[in-house]
């Protein structure tokens, strides 16, 4: 695998939930309006490849690993997940603990021990009193991302980190009207912060 970004031969899978899906499915190019596009538009080269589904947690990306991720045989894989599987437990009074969100993720990571890997932050910009209770639920997951995006050698685009330090400049409706789900602008500094990490990691290696 080449360390070059933008070079063709790479292709790029982004697994993940609504905040990644953003109607691709219904897209004919299959990569939605969000941050996928953005980096569709911005890195040229790669063959990108949009595997995000709305709702999804990280046992249900388990689920379907091989056949929407492995079976691309990807250079780079990009995941961000974790957000729903902190607010079923408030809307639907159903929980992931941080332990099995761990479990679930690792099941993710180990079959791409040889691939290049991002993790992304999943990230909450509270919008009322309710969602910031919900950090009590998120803060724990977030820390296994960090953690595990060490232990594996993987890339962390720290989008929670980011998300929340421009929020308290522009407000969090600006980056997220629903708490979660990015504005155009959300998207676009989501894929800012993703491509960032990766040149910044280049720029190391050369």
């Amino acid at each position: 695998m080449t360390d070059n970004l933008l070079d063709p031969r790479r292709t790029i899978v982004f697994a993940g939930d609504s905040v990644t899906d953003c109607g691709r499915r219904t897209d004919p190019a299959g990569l939605g309006d969000g941050y996928v596009k953005n980096l569709y538009d911005a890195l040229p080269g790669p063959a990108i490849v949009n595997a995000g589904i709305s709702g999804h947690r990280a046992v249900d990306l388990v689920a379907r690993w091989e056949t929407d991720v492995l079976a691309h045989a990807p250079d780079l894989v990009s995941i961000l997940v974790g957000i729903n599987d902190t607010w079923r437990r408030y809307d639907e009074d159903d929980p992931t603990s941080a332990e099995s969100f761990e479990a679930s993720y690792r099941k993710l990571l180990d079959p791409l021990r040889q691939t290049r890997l991002v993790l992304v932050e999943p990230f909450l910009v509270p919008v009322d009193d309710e969602q910031h209770g919900w950090r009590e639920d998120l803060d724990p997951k977030l820390e296994v991302v960090r953690r595990l995006a060490t232990e594996y050698g993987a890339l962390l685009v720290p989008a929670d980190t980011e998300f929340n330090a421009l929020a308290a400049e522009v407000g969090p409706e600006t980056l997220a009207d629903d708490g979660v789900h990015p504005t155009a602008a959300g998207h676009r500094l989501l894929a800012d912060l993703w491509q960032r990490t990766l040149t910044n990691a280049e720029k190391v290696l050369l």
